[in-house]
């Protein structure tokens, strides 16, 4: 055995040192990273905090516990264990008191580790109530600012549960050493005279701390009320403010009575006291419990509604106020309201908004027509909107990114040095399609082509995306892949100032051991002037960034200036709002307070306060200076792209549903809850989501870009009313309801949907696609507001049973009893109101050719019907559009790996050339 204590000492020293390199090296990294991004504040700060919490509270707690460990110790006696041999006699071990003391040093220790480690990762809790900032208003029960409840009640409620456990710890450990020292004796004799011996006496004071604390922890109690959930509301109830209330109070007192009673028992040697301490709390606890569920049974269920509706208004003006709901705007509408062609035509720019791709449908489109290598991938589509041909046109934008799980050859040169990059992006209207029902794009192919100056993309590399996962080295000895072209390669080199530099050969060690790949290390490719990128992908780099905030789900790219930019929403939330009733993953609190802007390229990240009136982030700003700036900073262009976020916005409306109902007496009984309406999916049944749109809104002046989602009254399947979020200008983030009457019946999804099934011709043609193998896809419903009715919008799509494509072929349009579908918007509403309509054309500029990219397609737009050609129109036009579209499904089927097809669409191709060239011949 003595011969293997060395070894495992020098086990343990060698693990400690590559336990403690491999922190030091990780910490290094992380600081070099937030440096790389100017935000090494946010680092130094949080090691800072952890630092100082650790080392406080470790000491605080070592000190209390060893004080009180080396009291006991020092009690007459020696710690004697038994230790059978192999005779079967009992040898006595004596420990020594010094030997007691550093094991008692040492319990001590371990102990404050494990309460500094706790406190150090709560470091946000407590630099919050250090820098915290007032609310500027009130709960309506203690009359407290709600600041308190957000900083400093979390903070006193953790120090008063860690002095518990350390008075506990203390008495657990002290009354062990007492107890194998034989001293754990309560009373003593001195002098003739019975006195509490030196163990009562310890045991006695640590009683009386436990009992202090046990009162301040049911003081703090009180607030915690005001937390609270029942049934009907959330936050204090009759019987909580009139029962556990008070009972918190007695017990806080019962509490101090105990403690003085422990207190007594120290110097009067009897330990009964004691007992009667804890008995006297136990008491009062049950008490407790039991006194308020008589309250609520014989006082409150009886009369509920009059006993909880003061607590019920509470809860309704916490809620609204705790999400921003405080401040919509409602708008009633008369429904009576008729459409007429000519408001269809005055609100042409609405119309041409309607978006007609589902984010589904176009994925899978873009990802046969536009993926254009097998290691290129399309992730999300993003709605936004852009100025061009003289007006504000939405577009559907998604990134074409690089995802290195499907490199043809996997290996770390071509994962970490070679392809480090996606390139470009698609981009398109929302509502275009071309003759063959694909998706029209205003920026495609590779190189990237555009020929509208705003989609014009001079940077298109992404090295920072939602697919770049890991690390990616450049500026290394290996030429970096940046795009096909035809048969060949093109090569780049990185020209910005992402990442951290290389530098010396001892940090490219230490970059093999922070990566634990030890390529870095061998290979010679990677050297002083390359740059690491890490944490590149858009959720981990911004959540890496600002741990402290809550990311929206969708970050969305955008195109300014010819740089490719992603911007990322964040929120502030909390669970510490009083009355205000509590959201799933979100807590009971939230506001959209800050705006990321990530650069696609160098990774640079900009954080803007987009709500300056947010307490919450005002702390953060105090906290860490110079990280956020003001709103007003963002680029003027990128400023025009910002868009109220879907899930604050999903949040609200959740909300809202409930919370309309502003009289407590209705909103007890539940007498006008709306519901946001369920539609059938693939699926099953699920709610609808919020989407966005361009669209001048009722009793408004001009076309804006918003987000809107329908609601329902409970139970029942008509339109209730609906909710808009606004984007632009000075009415960002403004929220308007617009109600229907209540005697007026309004026709929900779910009846619009029931409608259309039970329409004879729209089911015929369903069902002779689907006897021919092809997928019939119904896109989302739409619900348009048009002056102050109403238009549903459903597209369909139709996949072939060989074909990946998925291509728009009809639109159906609902308003009130009539239904009508037909290939084109503008067809389908010209049916519903039995007249051709004169809507603005938006233009179409063709695209100019790129490498690998096809040519400019026949395009049509989503709102306008094929035009007929004018009076002595060559027929050579007719087949100049034929060939192009031949061309097209053959570009198509070849991307989609259908070789028959591609063969059987050139040899169109080539017929309708042939008869172009006959036709030219004989003129």
């Amino acid at each position: 055995m003595r011969k293997n204590i060395p070894w495992i000492i020098v086990l343990v020293v060698v693990f400690i040192v590559l336990g403690g390199l491999s922190f030091t090296v990780n910490m290094y990294f992380d600081y070099l990273w937030f440096a790389e991004l100017g935000k090494e504040v946010i680092f130094t700060t949080t090691l800072y905090a952890q630092s100082a919490l650790c080392t406080l509270t470790l000491l605080a707690g070592f000190l209390f516990l060893y004080v009180n460990f080396t009291v006991a110790n020092r009690a007459p006696g020696l710690i004697e264990i038994g230790i059978p041999t192999p005779t079967g006699q009992i040898t006595a071990l004596r420990i020594q008191p010094e030997t007691v003391q550093r094991m008692a040093g040492l319990g001590a220790l371990a102990v404050g580790l494990m309460v500094g480690t706790s406190f150090a990762s709560r470091w946000e809790m407590v630099w919050s109530w250090l820098h915290r900032v007032p609310f500027g208003e009130v709960d309506p029960v203690f009359g407290r600012d709600i600041s308190f409840y957000f900083f400093s009640l979390p903070f006193w409620r953790d120090v008063v549960q860690t002095g518990l456990l350390l008075v506990v710890a203390a008495v657990v450990g002290s009354v062990v050493i007492y107890y194998f020292k034989g001293a754990m004796s309560w009373r003593t004799v001195r002098n003739g005279a019975v006195r509490c011996g030196r163990a009562g006496v310890h045991i006695s004071s640590l009683g009386a701390l436990a009992f202090v604390f046990l009162a301040l922890g049911a003081w703090l109690g009180r607030y915690e009320l005001l937390f609270g959930s029942n049934d009907v509301f959330s936050g204090a109830s009759y019987a909580d403010l009139h029962a556990r209330l008070p009972m918190a109070v007695v017990q806080a007192v019962a509490a101090l009575a105990g403690a003085g009673l422990w207190l007594y028992s120290a110097f009067s040697a009897r330990i009964r006291t004691g007992v009667y301490a804890v008995v006297l709390y136990v008491a009062v606890a049950f008490l407790g419990g039991i006194y308020p569920s008589v309250v609520q049974k014989f006082f409150v269920d009886p009369n509920e509604l009059d006993k909880e509706s003061p607590q019920i208004a509470h809860n309704i003006k916490a809620t609204l106020k705790a999400y921003g709901l405080d401040r919509v705007e409602e708008r009633d509408l008369s429904g009576d309201k008729a459409l007429t062609p000519q408001d269809i035509e005055r609100n042409a720019p609405t119309i041409h908004s309607i978006r007609l791709w589902d984010h589904e449908p176009l994925l899978d489109a873009l990802k046969q027509i536009q993926e254009i290598r097998t290691y290129y991938d399309f992730v999300s589509v993003d709605n936004d909107r852009y100025h061009f041909n003289g007006e504000l046109q939405q577009t559907m934008l998604s990134a074409r990114e690089l995802n290195s799980s499907s490199l043809p050859e996997r290996n770390w040169i071509n994962e970490r040095l070679s392809y480090t990059h996606g390139y470009g992006i698609a981009l398109g209207p929302v509502n275009r399609m071309t003759s063959e029902g694909l998706p029209v794009l205003h920026a495609q192919n590779i190189p990237p082509a555009s020929a509208y100056p705003a989609f014009k993309v001079t940077r298109p590399e992404i090295y920072f995306g939602e697919l770049t996962r890991g690390y990616a080295v450049v500026g290394t000895g290996q030429e970096e892949f940046d795009y096909p072209s035809g048969e060949e390669n093109v090569y780049t080199k990185y020209k910005g100032s992402g990442g951290v530099q290389v530098g010396s050969l001892l940090r490219k060690l230490l970059f093999a051991i922070y990566f634990r790949d030890f390529n870095i290390a061998l290979s010679p490719l990677v050297t002083s002037e390359s740059r690491f990128m890490y944490f590149r992908s858009v959720g981990e780099r911004l959540s890496r960034l600002a741990p402290f905030l809550m990311l929206d789900r969708d970050p969305y790219m955008v195109v300014s200036e010819g740089k490719l930019y992603w911007i990322q929403d964040a929120y502030t939330v909390s669970d510490r709002y009083p009355y205000s009733t509590a959201t799933a993953g979100v807590g009971n609190y939230m506001r959209n307070s800050v705006k990321m802007v990530m650069d696609a390229y160098d990774g640079d990240v900009d954080m803007y306060v987009a709500d300056p009136d947010d307490p919450v982030i005002k702390v953060w700003q105090s906290v860490f200076p110079g990280v956020f700036r003001p709103i007003s900073d963002i680029p003027q262009d990128l400023g025009l792209h910002l868009r109220y976020p879907e899930d604050i916005f999903q949040v609200q409306t959740y909300v809202y549903s409930t919370y309309h109902m502003t009289a407590p007496h209705i909103f007890y009984n539940k007498e006008d809850l709306w519901q946001i309406p369920s539609i059938a999916s693939g699926r099953g049944d699920a709610p609808m989501s919020p989407y966005y749109t361009i669209m001048r809104l009722p009793q408004e002046e001009s076309e804006e870009f918003i987000q809107m989602l329908p609601f329902t009254p409970g139970r029942k399947d008509n339109l209730s009313a609906w909710m808009v979020a606004r984007s632009d200008g000075k009415d960002y983030g403004r929220l308007v309801v617009y109600r229907f009457p209540k005697q007026k019946l309004v026709y929900g999804p779910r009846q619009i949907i029931a409608r259309i099934s039970q329409d004879a011709e729209i089911a015929r043609q369903i069902s002779l696609w689907d006897q021919r193998g092809s997928q019939v896809i119904q896109g989302n419903l739409l619900i348009i507001p048009i002056e102050e009715a109403l238009l549903y919008i459903r597209p369909l799509y139709l996949r072939a049973e060989s074909g990946k494509i998925p291509e728009l072929k009809r639109v159906i349009v609902a308003y009130e009893n009539r239904i009508a579908m037909e290939e084109t918007l503008e067809a389908s509403i010209g049916k519903i109101f039995q007249q051709n309509l004169s809507l603005p054309a938006q233009g179409a500029a063709p695209l100019a050719d790129g490498d690998g990219g096809a040519p400019a397609p026949v395009v049509r737009p989503a709102g306008a019907a094929p035009a007929a050609p004018e009076s002595g129109a060559s027929d050579a036009t007719q087949l100049i559009d034929k060939a192009g579209d031949a061309y097209n499904r053959a570009i198509a089927a070849q991307r989609a790996g259908d070789w028959a097809k591609y063969g059987e669409e050139l040899k169109k191709l080539g017929e309708t050339l042939e008869e172009l060239k006959g036709r030219n011949r004989a003129q």
